[in-house]
């Protein structure tokens, strides 16, 4: 119960740092986490943070391109 209470608070501070995610849903996902991260194992956690790092490197190339003017 207690880990509950301090995800929910960890989300909703988190869901502040990113876009697109209000203080409710931050909750809900800081709730959720602990429980998707005891069912997935050390196989699945390596995979979500190899799978985060590359979408945040392709973010970055994407936006780099977006902003380097045309023709060059």
């Amino acid at each position: 119960m207690i880990g509950k209470i301090i995800g929910a608070v960890i989300g909703r501070h988190a869901a502040k740092n990113v876009d697109g995610i209000t203080g409710t849903s931050g909750t809900i996902i800081g709730i959720a986490a602990p429980t998707l991260l005891k069912r997935m194992g050390p196989i699945g956690l390596i995979t979500v943070a190899a799978g985060g790092y590359f979408y945040k490197k392709h973010s970055e190339r994407r936006e780099a391109r977006r902003a380097r003017p045309i023709g060059q």
